[in-house]
């Protein structure tokens, strides 16, 4: 991989002629606010946050793509069986799969090109490879505006190289202000909110304070504590149940004394109420998620209409990242391995469509037509009448007597 990184730091780095001396750009440093290992961490321990994002993932690309071209381009077969053999070598659509997860986890997803000469060959790097990225200002002396992406910096760990943008295929989604990185669904989670004086913690961190103490609640007042009142006890009397007390089970233990006494087992004060809390925070931790499907599988009481307008709302929040993937995967793919081998890009129209391709389902009356006319050969037109429910046998059946018939 290091060889693999040094010729690329070769072909993308800027190129002087000879005397000449590089022009050095105003660059602006970026790092994302939250880091984006956290939010990985988040994904892979919360069990809310990794079922809603993937299932928005699965909303996305999990029906997979195809492709077409325009019928009308002289090269048109050439077009098509370049693009889907790249799709094939490069192995894009499982690509597409893991890259969906992160992408809407996080927000970024990186992929290496690890063929600057020819693009034949793609790398999904770890989510904490790129440390920073550089971006250039608007090129107007009066303006300081970030406005293009310049390089990308790797982290020390992953070759520390400065890789030029065309190196990289960045994916990002909701990108705020002019920042070089995208946000995901789960970076709110980890943010905390400062207002004036006061800050709010991260809802992830309440959450999970709030699921490590409710065990702790269960062992305490599952075998509660006791209150031993021992009357006129003597002092080995008393040490006994102090040391009988320290040394109890997690589901408690009665002690009983002979002398005169009260033993009271300490209750949870029954106006402590904080379920009004904890529906609060998880409906937030919900809304966080971008997602209602969760919910109907741990929530009892949601019908059919609800389930249906959950699956129109996702409908919705999916859409603009299918958008988004289909007209990346266009523009930084296909019409790049078209231009390499030689096919014009504009006339060819390589596009990706989600799911699978429309087939129109003929009518009897068509393969009865297509049949007279010697299109369709009449073995052929007895397989496609089983599939529209005819009942065919191969040999003719005896005749049976019609019932009341004389015989």
């Amino acid at each position: 991989m290091s060889k693999v990184l040094r010729r690329l730091t070769d072909a993308f780095s800027p190129k002087a002629k000879s005397g000449t001396a590089v022009p050095q750009k105003a660059l602006v440093y970026e790092t994302p606010c939250v880091p984006l290992t956290e939010v990985i961490r988040l994904y892979e321990r919360d069990p809310t946050c990794k079922a809603s994002v993937d299932l928005l993932a699965a909303s996305a690309v999990g029906a997979g793509f195809y492709t077409t071209v325009d019928e009308n381009y002289e090269k048109a077969g050439e077009a098509k069986r370049i693009v889907d053999n790249f799709n094939e070598n490069v192995n894009l659509d499982p690509l597409l799969c893991d890259m969906a997860r992160g992408l809407i986890a996080c927000g970024n997803d990186f992929w290496l090109k690890l063929t600057p000469e020819r693009l034949t060959e793609l790398h999904r790097l770890p989510v904490d490879a790129v440390e920073r990225i550089q971006q250039s200002f608007v090129r107007e002396k009066t303006l300081k505006i970030p406005y293009k992406v310049e390089s990308y910096k790797l982290r020390q760990a992953y070759g520390g190289e400065n890789l030029a943008a065309e190196a990289i295929l960045h994916w990002r989604i909701n990108c705020l202000d002019f920042s070089g990185y995208g946000t995901g669904v789960l970076q709110v989670l980890l943010h905390s909110l400062a207002f004036q004086s006061d800050k709010r913690p991260a809802f992830a961190w309440m959450k999970a304070k709030i699921e490590r103490i409710m065990p702790k609640i269960f062992e305490k007042y599952a075998g509660p504590d006791v209150l031993a009142l021992l009357e006129r006890a003597d002092e080995g009397t008393i040490q006994k149940f102090e040391q009988a007390i320290k040394n109890r089970s997690e589901e408690g233990a009665w002690l009983f004394y002979s002398g005169k006494g009260d033993i009271r087992p300490v209750t949870l004060d029954p106006r402590a109420r904080f379920e009004y809390y904890v529906d609060h925070l998880i409906n937030q931790f919900y809304l966080g998620c971008e997602t209602p499907l969760p919910r109907l599988f741990s929530t009892p009481g949601f019908t059919e209409a609800s389930a249906k307008a959950a699956l129109e709302l996702q409908s919705m929040l999916i859409k603009p990242v299918q958008r988004y993937i289909k007209r990346q995967v266009e523009r930084e793919l296909f019409d790049v391995v078209l231009a390499q081998a030689g096919v014009d890009p504009t006339k060819a129209q390589a596009r990706l469509h989600w799911g699978s391709p429309k087939t129109q389902e003929a009518s009897m009356a068509d393969m009865l037509r297509a049949t007279e006319l010697g299109f369709i050969r009449p073995d052929e037109f007895r397989k496609n009448a089983v599939k529209l429910g005819w009942e065919l046998w191969e040999k003719a059946q005896p005749e049976t007597p019609m019932e009341g018939a004389k015989q």
